[in-house]
């Protein structure tokens, strides 16, 4: 039908050559669709099972790095929607950013049930376990696995995810007063981004009201309380352990022994292992005998400060006073910041 349109409407019928031309360019085009609708369904519909299973196993060596931040490794998201409550229609997204990707399907079916959206749930929450699995080394039973994501503490999606992973996970929180902490963030995001507005601008909505704005991340992140409360939901004070970061500079062998006891290690790193570095302001921590180098902090790490004008400090303290008041009686410790 094409092929005569196009010959009826295009070229005369004494032009044999290009009738030719126009059928043989018809019938290219029309098995092109065809193979790509193939293609597509079979992709969409019928996805490479092995091909799939073996996405996540294939980086088992590549460390497990922000794991429970969006768009990075192994974060899902899951939509189930229902449309119509006549017609039941649901539409539902599966998907893995990144690394260990699953899948990643769209659906519309008048009748898909609430035991079909489940079952998709529940799909989603083991390929989820099994991808952060894979994403681990391999250990023996007298060793102990360790991962480091800063933004765990402060992700509010990071306890129940570790939970549903294993109940019996240890956790190690570095805190430090969080004046000196904004003022930290703020410095290494100026030296990334040197046209940012200033510290004073960011830190608060109304500065002679003394109404301070939370929305900045760091300014919230120091609110120590509100992000342990949503771990306290799905883990024991007692599998949480608070390492003071005014004390790892100052006493960094008492800081990691107390982490040692807290993991139920021997106590093998000792005074012996650091040395104060002046250039840094950080203790570094020296290597084996073999090695002549010892390991410091990187260049990110012991930046001079922005200076910061001292009323906009205290009204920092004030803020934060009733967060770590409560903060210190939760964990039972008073880590000194007033």
């Amino acid at each position: 039908m094409a092929y005569r349109f196009l010959s009826s409407r295009i070229v005369p019928p004494s032009n044999r050559l290009s009738r030719r031309f126009i059928f043989i360019f018809t019938i290219s085009l029309s098995f092109m669709y065809l193979c790509y609708s193939i293609l597509l369904c079979s992709g969409t519909i019928m996805p490479n099972q092995r091909l799939e299973e073996h996405r996540c196993v294939r980086l088992k060596n590549m460390g497990s790095k922000k794991l429970l931040q969006k768009s990075h490794y192994c974060t899902i998201s899951a939509k189930a929607r229902v449309i119509s409550d006549e017609t039941r229609a649901v539409s539902y997204k599966l998907f893995v950013w990144q690394y260990c990707y699953i899948a990643d399907y769209e659906s519309n079916m008048s009748d898909i049930g609430t035991l079909h959206v489940i079952e998709i749930l529940v799909e989603i929450r083991r390929m989820y376990i099994k991808c952060h699995r894979g994403l681990m080394p391999r250990t023996l039973d007298s060793q102990i696995t360790m991962e480091k994501t800063p933004s765990y503490f402060v992700t509010r999606e990071a306890p129940r995810r570790i939970s549903n992973m294993s109940r019996e996970t240890k956790l190690i929180v570095v805190v430090r007063n969080p004046v000196t902490r904004a003022i930290s963030d703020y410095t290494q995001t100026l030296s990334k981004k040197p046209d940012i507005p200033s510290f004073e601008e960011l830190a608060f909505k109304n500065r002679s009201q003394g109404m301070v704005d939370t929305s900045w991340n760091a300014i919230r992140i120091g609110m120590y309380i509100l992000h342990l409360e949503n771990w306290l939901q799905y883990f024991r004070l007692s599998q949480i352990h608070f390492v003071s970061g005014e004390r790892l500079i100052t006493d960094p062998a008492g800081e990691m022994g107390r982490v040692q006891d807290f993991l139920g290690l021997k106590r093998i790193i000792t005074d012996k292992h650091f040395y104060f570095n002046r250039t840094k302001g950080f203790p570094c921590l020296k290597k084996p005998e073999s090695s002549s180098q010892p390991r410091c902090l990187g260049k990110s790490k012991g930046r001079t400060h922005v200076q910061i004008d001292q009323e906009v400090i205290e009204q920092l303290r004030e803020f934060y006073r009733p967060f770590n008041v409560k903060f210190f009686e939760m964990v039972g410790h008073d880590f000194r910041w007033d």
